[in-house]
């Protein structure tokens, strides 16, 4: 899919930002990320609330292969084919799997802040490398 044809795609949802991702392309509205077109085909992001719809049309999530296993990423989902004919519903669909990635925004936790008071002393890398150096001769010595 290109470019052109995402932005017909989602006509009836409302303006999409799409950028190059992987092998394809990420699809955001608000700053949120709710879609990925790859060349497996078109994945919207899902959740508890919405993976019965797409269990129902006979989706399944978005997996791929590494070398060692299959990784299954339960959190987007391929988007029912009969969708692409009928806009109306792609958009109703597109309005969920954005609520779906809006929730797990919310889900994810804070970054830690800093404590108040004194950072860490760190060592001054040429100090640094002297007490590594002196460890590993110990380390030679305790062997001998």
């Amino acid at each position: 899919m290109d470019r052109e044809f995402l932005i017909d795609l989602f006509a009836d949802f409302g303006p999409v930002t799409i950028r190059k991702m992987f092998s394809g392309y990420g699809i955001s509205a608000d700053g949120v990320n709710f879609a990925l077109s790859l060349r497996a085909g078109l994945f919207f992001r899902a959740d508890d609330t919405t993976i019965p719809d797409f269990e129902a049309e006979g989706s399944k999530p978005f997996q791929y292969s590494t070398r060692a296993k299959t990784v299954v990423v339960n959190s987007y989902w391929e988007l029912p084919a009969r969708l692409f004919d009928d806009s109306a519903e792609l958009a109703q669909w597109a309005r969920a799997a954005l609520a779906a990635a809006q929730r797990a925004k919310v889900k994810k936790r804070p970054k830690a802040k800093k404590v108040a008071g004194k950072p860490a002393k760190k060592l001054a890398p040429k100090k640094a490398a002297a007490k590594k150096r002196s460890a590993h001769k110990a380390a030679k010595k305790s062997v001998r």
